[in-house]
């Protein structure tokens, strides 16, 4: 893991076309700006987290045990 220090203002780079950018730092946490392409998915981990655990417990779903309503 890299870890870095930065001042609202300063940004870093991630390869050539995805930029993080500091907007604000206080006490309660930190706003960041992302300038990427349209094309690259940006996701909280926790929503990611998530998604994958609802994935893999419908692996685990008998299709013959849900109840269909009308």
């Amino acid at each position: 893991m890299l870890v870095l220090r930065r001042r609202a203002g300063e940004s870093l780079m991630i390869g050539d076309n995805v930029e993080i950018e500091f907007l604000e730092v206080n006490s309660q946490g930190v706003k960041i700006g992302i300038h990427a392409p349209r094309e690259i998915t940006i996701l909280r981990k926790e929503l990611q987290l998530t998604e994958m655990q609802n994935r893999a417990a419908a692996l685990n779903v008998d299709p013959g045990q849900l109840k269909w309503s009308k």
